[in-house]
This record gives structure tokens, C-alpha cells and sequence, in this order.
């Protein structure tokens, strides 16, 4: 049994010119003990995806089971079953609390009892922060203390959404090898949402490709950087910059990305893709399977 397993979730939202599919049938498992990245654009559903777990979004269609049990709605006893660390540390934490009492918070809702100290120094801070306020710490020290509190009940599953983005380069490599001892430490399993594929290629065993709502490839992190099939990833992957091409911009694909509230009815991405033809324009490709590796497209890259 996963720890983990999204079933053909569909999340819709009410918008002034019709209905934004911000899920589209996502499907997804996170095994004991693994990390899972999920990238794509901005807006292509990461973070909705994240809070459908949480609880905090329903379900138009499909089903989330965590440890086993259905995920439907807030409930108490799911901040003992995944912590979570969101992107802005500064905006996630109370300005009006210490912030050993934010560490602890999800152990009051449960009803139990916590070392804020000991939290403190899982995550490389000094104990003597913890009667400090949010803005007496720095941005590193602040996702720090965010990360503690996700681990403060030891969850089997944190989920990460975006916790880099918004830290200087030096303290994101920083932040990333914490998560990668708390992993390795407590053996639990992470759901890291990023579109810094640089991060990802580090931290993830497994990476799932989204696109308008829909992953569209996923598999082991290395087979899909170093071997792509679906077009879109390559185009995603070209995208990220590297030592080789310092100074170069990426060609943009071609075409424009589609308005959120098309109900797609064949390839999304289709307008966009090199090999798209009359095929891809009149019917949406079924899951391929290749061993440990899916992708939805009828014209995967060798």
C-alpha cells in the first residue's frame, strides 16, 4: 500500500468566463520513504494539488487516500500524518507569535506535548531562538523554523511547496541539505512541489510532470532529465539553465499556452508541440506505460 495515492482528482473553480479545471484527472502515488517532485509552470495545478492532499480543497471527482484513510476535508488527526512547509516563510508563520510556539502548534491540535528546543536544534537552529519573533530571524532561519513545525509530530509525509523559492542562492542549497538529512534521519517521504528543476534533480527519486492540470509524464528523476518522451517535458527541461548554456536564452515553444478554461477533449498540449497533428488535435492520448515510467502522448521522443 502507498503512503500516498491520488486517484483521478478533479478540482474545478467558478471564473467569470466559465470553469478552470485546475485538476484534470491527476493521478500520483509517494512510496515510504521516497521523495516525489511535481513541476511544471506556474499555474499549472502544483500547489492546488497540495492542498487537495491537505484536505483544504474538496474534490470535484477522484480520490486521496493518506496512510490508508481518505482524505475529506480539515481534520485533527491529519497534522500527524503529513506537516507542511509552505513558500514564504515569513507569511506562513503568526507575526504575533514566538516562534517556538509556532513550532509546536501542530502538537496543541492534537493535544500532545512538545520540546520546542529539541525541534530547534533537528533543524540547525540555536535553542535561545525560540522566544524570537518572525521578523528577529532571517529568511533561512524562518523556513527553518517552518520546517520544524512540519516535522514537529514526526509525519510520514511532509510536503514542501516551493520552500526554495524565496531564499537567496546560498541559502537554498542550505535549506535543501536539511531536507535531504531529515529525510535520510527519519525516513519519511516528501511531496516536493518546485519549478527549480535544479533543486528537484537533487532532492527527488521521482518526478511527476504537470501541465493545464494534467501530469503529463512522470517517472525516475534521472530517466526523465537525461531521457524526456513527452514534449513537453524537453521543453520544460531546455528551459532550465545550465553552465552550457550561460548567456543563451531558450526558444519559447511555439503557439501560446491554451486558456485555462478550455475542457479539453484532446491533446492540451497540442497547440504547442512539434510532432502535433490531426491525431493529436481530435483525440486525448491514453497513459503509456514503459516499466517504471508513464507519459500521455502519441509521439514520445526516442
Amino acid at each position: 500500500m502507498s503512503l500516498l495515492e491520488v486517484s483521478d482528482v478533479h478540482v474545478h473553480f467558478a471564473s467569470p468566463g466559465g470553469i478552470v479545471r485546475a485538476l484534470d484527472g491527476v493521478s500520483l502515488k509517494v512510496e515510504k520513504g521516497q521523495i516525489v517532485a511535481v513541476v511544471g509552470e506556474s499555474g499549472c495545478g502544483k500547489t492546488t494539488l497540495a492542498r487537495a492532499v491537505l484536505g483544504l480543497q474538496p474534490l470535484n471527482e477522484g480520490r486521496i487516500e493518506l496512510s490508508g484513510a481518505d482524505v475529506r476535508g480539515t481534520r485533527r488527526g491529519i497534522a500527524e500524518k503529513v506537516g507542511m512547509v509552505w513558500q514564504d516563510p515569513f507569511a506562513s508563520l503568526d507575526p504575533r507569535w514566538k516562534v517556538g510556539r509556532s513550532v509546536l502548534e501542530p502538537a496543541r491540535i492534537v493535544g500532545k506535548r512538545g520540546d520546542a528546543k529539541a525541534i530547534f536544534e533537528e533543524v540547525g537552529l540555536s535553542a535561545d531562538l525560540v522566544v524570537r519573533y518572525p521578523h528577529q530571524l532571517s529568511g533561512g532561519q524562518r523556513q527553518r523554523v517552518a520546517i520544524g513545525r512540519a516535522l514537529c509530530l514526526k509525519p510520514p509525509l511532509i510536503i514542501c511547496d516551493e520552500p526554495t523559492a524565496a531564499l537567496d542562492l546560498s541559502i537554498r542549497a542550505q535549506i535543501l541539505n536539511l531536507l535531504k538529512d531529515v529525510q535520510q534521519d527519519l525516513g519519511c517521504s516528501f511531496l516536493y512541489i518546485s519549478h527549480d528543476l535544479t533543486t528537484v534533480r537533487f532532492l527527488a527519486d521521482r518526478v511527476a510532470v504537470m501541465y493545464l492540470g494534467r501530469i503529463v509524464e512522470e517517472g525516475p528523476t534521472e530517466a526523465i532529465f537525461s531521457d524526456p518522451r513527452h514534449p513537453y517535458t524537453k521543453a520544460l527541461l531546455d528551459s532550465a539553465p545550465s553552465i552550457e548554456k550561460l548567456m543563451q536564452l531558450p526558444e519559447p515553444p511555439a503557439g501560446e499556452i491554451p486558456d485555462p478554461r478550455t475542457h479539453f477533449t484532446a491533446c492540451r498540449y497540442e497547440g504547442r508541440c512539434p510532432k502535433g497533428d490531426e491525431h493529436c488535435r481530435a483525440v486525448d492520448p491514453s497513459v503509456t506505460v514503459e516499466g517504471d515510467r508513464s507519459f500521455y502522448c502519441f509521439h514520445p521522443f526516442p
